[in-house]
């Protein structure tokens, strides 16, 4: 019976890391290195070969450490290409820092796990939403979204991890 229901869950298993691989590793670096960016808005190490800002100190170049991401420290309009990747799911407010990334930039890209990468649900020390999309790319669109109540929960009670 044990093997049986092992059986069972494999695929699911292997379907969950593969998405979760060809999510966060190929299609990222994939529309990373595809276009240049003037910002980088990111949480982790991703280098997006001009400015590159975060709330933790990283090792990148050209890195700005942002105190609010709610008042970016950038002109209205300054940056032509700009990409947050995999973090408007991390903040309390989406809609609030998808405008602030609309007023510094002309051209806002998000990258967001989508639907399919199931493994992104399950990161409940990390995410307080899942967006409502099948699309890992946005361009100048925040999708519709759920909030994640028992992640918001565990959060409050135990702390939310942001650093790598």
């Amino acid at each position: 019976l044990l093997s049986f229901v092992a059986l069972l869950y494999l695929p699911l298993f292997i379907y969950t890391i593969l998405a979760s691989f060809i999510d966060y590793h190929i299609l990222k670096n994939k529309y990373i290195k595809n276009q240049k960016w003037d910002i980088n808005i990111c949480c982790g190490f991703t280098d997006g070969d001009g400015l590159n800002a975060d709330i933790v100190k990283r090792d990148v170049n050209n890195f700005v450490l942002i105190k609010d991401i709610y008042n970016l420290p950038f002109r209205d309009k300054q940056f032509n290409n700009l990409l947050c990747s995999h973090t408007i799911e991390h903040v309390d407010n989406p809609e609030k820092l998808y405008k602030e990334l609309r007023r510094v930039s002309k051209n806002t890209v998000l990258l967001i796990p989508p639907l399919w990468d199931i493994i992104s649900m399950g990161y409940f020390r990390e995410h307080k939403w899942q967006f409502l999309t099948f699309n890992t790319k946005h361009i100048n669109k925040l999708p519709s979204k759920i909030k994640l109540t028992p992640f918001w929960w565990y959060q409050n009670r135990f702390g939310q991890k942001i650093e790598w």
